[in-house]
C-alpha cells in the first residue's frame, strides 16, 4: 500500500518584516506564546468532541492587497502571513525580490499590504485560491517556461540521504492536529534551513519561498525541497520559479507534475517515506 500524504505521526494531544516600511506598511505584532484565546494557538485551536478536547488547524481567509488593491485571497493557516503574500506574488512571477509588507494601514484583519509596482499585469482577473487546489483555473506549461529560468546543474545527493529527508522535517502542528501540510528546505548535507505548516500545501510552499527571498538565499540553485504530502504541478511550478532542482515529496507525483518537472530539468522524487524514494525525472542528481 503505497504512503499517505503524511508519515505517521503521534497525533498527541494537548492538556490543556522587511527593514524602513512606508507608512502604510505596520510590521505584524509578532503573535503570543500564550493562546490567541481561550482554547486557541496560532496554528491550531482546541474543540470538543465525542465528549473530550481536540486539536484541529485553524484556517481563515487572507487578502493579499498590492499599493492597495486587493489581488489575491487564499485559505490559510496564520502565521507567517507576509512571507505567504511574498512567496505567492514571486511564484506567480509578479515580483522579483522583497517588498515591504505587513498589515495595512487601518489594520484591517486578515489582509497583508505589499509595496508595488508589480513587474507585470496580472490581468483584470483577481486570484482566488483555496487549501486544497492552489491558484483554480491556472494555464499549463507555456505559463510557467515565461515566469522560471532553466535549472542549473544544482548538487548531487545521496540517494539514502533524498530518502531520509521527510523524517527530518519538522511538523509540530501536523504532529497534533494531523491537518497541516509541510514544507521544508534543506541544504545539500541534509540540514533543514526553513519549515512552514499550512493547511494548503500550497501555502507551506509559498511560506518557505518568502522566507527564502528576505533572506537572499533565491534562487534556490544549491537547495533542497521537501514537502509532506503529494507532488502537484503547481508545487513543481512554484519549486521551478524560486530555482530548486530538486523535488521531493511524501506522496505520489502527478502526471503534469512529472510532465513540468522534466521540461524543466528537475529532480522530481516521490513515495520517499522510510527510507525509500522513487526518482522520476532528472535521477542524474542522485547517486546511489
Amino acid at each position: 500500500m503505497p504512503p499517505p500524504d503524511h508519515p505517521p505521526g503521534s497525533r498527541g494531544r494537548p492538556t490543556r518584516a522587511p527593514e524602513d516600511p512606508s507608512p502604510r506598511f505596520r510590521e505584524s505584532p509578532s503573535r503570543p506564546a500564550e493562546p490567541l484565546r481561550p482554547g486557541a494557538h496560532p496554528l491550531w485551536t482546541e474543540v470538543e468532541r465525542d465528549g473530550e478536547r481536540d486539536a484541529v488547524a485553524i484556517e481563515e481567509p487572507l487578502e493579499i492587497r498590492v499599493d492597495g488593491r486587493p489581488l489575491s485571497v487564499t485559505m490559510r493557516t496564520p502565521g507567517h502571513d507576509e512571507e505567504l503574500a511574498l512567496g505567492f506574488l514571486f511564484g506567480e512571477g509578479l515580483i522579483d525580490g522583497p517588498r515591504a509588507a505587513g498589515l495595512t494601514e487601518d489594520f484591517a484583519a486578515n489582509t497583508i499590504e505589499v509595496a508595488g509596482p508589480l513587474i507585470r499585469d496580472p490581468g483584470e482577473r483577481r486570484f482566488y485560491t483555496t487549501s486544497s487546489c492552489g491558484v483554480c483555473g491556472k494555464g499549463a506549461l507555456e505559463e510557467v517556461a515565461v515566469a522560471s529560468a532553466p535549472l542549473g546543474p544544482g548538487p548531487v545527493i545521496d540517494r539514502a540521504l533524498l530518502a531520509a529527508l521527510p523524517e527530518r522535517l519538522e511538523q509540530p502542528a501536523f504532529e497534533l492536529t494531523g491537518g497541516v501540510h509541510a514544507t521544508g528546505l534543506f541544504d545539500p548535507a541534509g540540514e533543514l534551513l526553513i519549515a512552514r505548516e499550512d493547511v494548503g500545501r500550497h501555502n507551506a510552499m509559498d511560506k518557505v519561498v518568502g522566507r527564502a527571498l528576505l533572506d537572499g538565499l533565491l534562487p534556490l540553485s544549491e537547495k533542497i525541497l521537501c514537502v509532506s504530502g503529494r507532488l502537484s504541478f503547481e508545487l513543481v511550478q512554484k519549486a521551478a520559479v524560486a530555482g530548486a532542482p530538486i523535488l521531493v515529496g511524501v506522496g505520489a507525483p502527478s502526471s503534469l507534475a512529472i510532465e513540468l518537472a522534466a521540461d524543466r530539468g528537475m529532480t522530481l522524487a516521490g513515495f520517499t517515506h522510510r527510507g525509500h524514494t522513487n526518482v522520476y525525472t532528472a535521477p542524474e542528481r542522485v547517486c546511489a
